[in-house]
């Protein structure tokens, strides 16, 4: 099997479960009790902390974790925003993309259903990017959060979070970005890119699902989501999920080390892949922005098929992807995310991405490619097209 789909998520590398190991069987303390084993417990959670804040550029006390990149969103958008309107009910009107992961979005819905607030949706371009212009038009003296996506789950196209969280900053509005797909293939140091707030999730870089991060800039009030014991210092509670933490530290250490090298080799194989794809396939249309994406992401449209007949041809052919975010599982609905980038519903519905992890070789895409182009080939043929 030819494994296409890292951006639903990736297999647990072992250096991780050997970190993880000794706080899933003896050193099982809780990091709040007060005796050798608890005390054995919080110092890991704590080198864990001091780990991930060393990647991030931040303070250890800036980093809260999570169950997982959808709770860190959650976290982010509706705390911020809640916090912010308790300071000030002015400040009532959150702002988000077009192409934001559900968590972003459905937590800006929530806020917008039972709490007042109304909903600012920035428009993207043809290729899924937010301008700054596009931003500023929608930013205002009620707005209470921004939260713009590093880079999109679906096609790949990496936004220009520096210069939009730099728009919100002059305007005094908090900005969080989703760099759940960003984190081991784009810098995720929060000073370079300035913002106030940004997720990652530990499945998506060789941690057990399970496993997120929020970092949260000092003096940045978060409503926490999730009350009790006071832990995550107020913002999130509940006993720790110690062995997840030490998990994620290692993964995102172990990705941000080798970051470099890995993009430059993986931009060529999926540049290699694309070319032969749109080359081999009559028709086939990129989607996403041609060189501004993610390394890991190729993502299409082949008109004139349907894309989950094309990935159940692959799948026979021994090549596993999708037709886009694993969140939209089940639904035979247009993706929003195409929608957006003005590509028309019939086409949308034969979208295909492929997304790589560290171990693709070029080999793996070469078949990959054959694989598309006789996948393709045989649904033309056959005639499983849309309704």
């Amino acid at each position: 099997m030819i494994f296409l789909d890292a951006a639903a998520t990736t297999p647990v590398r072992r250096e991780v479960l050997e970190a993880m190991w000794p706080y899933l069987t003896g050193e099982f303390g809780n990091p709040s009790s007060h005796h050798s084993l608890g005390d054995a417990a919080a110092a890991a959670l704590a080198e864990a902390r001091k780990t991930v804040a060393d990647v991030l550029g931040c303070r250890p006390g800036e980093v809260t974790f999570t169950s997982g990149g959808t709770e860190a969103d959650n976290l982010a958008v509706k705390g911020i925003a809640l916090a912010r309107q308790a300071a000030d009910p002015a400040l009532n009107r959150v702002v988000i993309s077009a192409v934001e992961h559900p968590a972003v979005e459905e937590s800006a819905r929530y806020l917008e259903r039972f709490h007042g607030f109304s909903v600012d949706v920035v428009p993207v371009d043809g290729a899924g990017r937010v301008t700054a212009d596009a931003l500023a038009a929608v930013l205002g003296p009620e707005t209470a959060l921004v939260s713009i996506m590093y880079a999109n789950n679906e096609v790949g196209t990496v936004q220009p979070v520096a210069e939009l969280a730099a728009l919100a900053r002059e305007r005094g509005v908090p900005f969080h970005t989703d760099a759940v797909q960003a984190a081991g293939w784009l810098p995720v140091d929060v000073k370079a890119l300035g913002v106030d707030a940004l997720s990652i999730s530990g499945h998506k870089l060789g941690a057990p699902k399970g496993c997120g991060v929020l970092f949260v800039r000092g003096r940045t009030r978060v409503e926490p989501l999730i009350h009790g014991g006071g832990q995550e210092r107020g913002r999130r509670s509940g006993t720790e999920n110690v062995a997840g933490a030490v998990g994620l530290a290692t993964a995102l250490t172990l990705a941000h080390a080798g970051q470099e090298a890995l993009t430059e080799r993986v931009v060529r194989l999926r540049d290699g892949f694309i070319g032969a794809v749109l080359d081999g396939v009559p028709g086939a249309v990129l989607t996403g922005h041609p060189a501004e994406r993610l390394p890991s992401v190729a993502s299409f449209c082949f008109p004139g098929t349907s894309g989950e007949s094309v990935l159940l041809e692959l799948e026979r052919q021994g090549v596993v992807c999708s037709s886009g975010s694993a969140c939209a599982a089940g639904s035979d609905a247009a993706s929003p995310v195409l929608l957006a980038l003005g590509i028309d519903a019939e086409i949308a519905q034969t979208a295909v991405r492929f997304s790589f992890d560290s171990s693709v070789t070029e080999a793996d895409l070469d078949a990959a490619a054959a694989a598309v182009l006789a996948a393709v080939g045989s649904v033309r043929t056959l005639g499983h097209v849309p309704k």
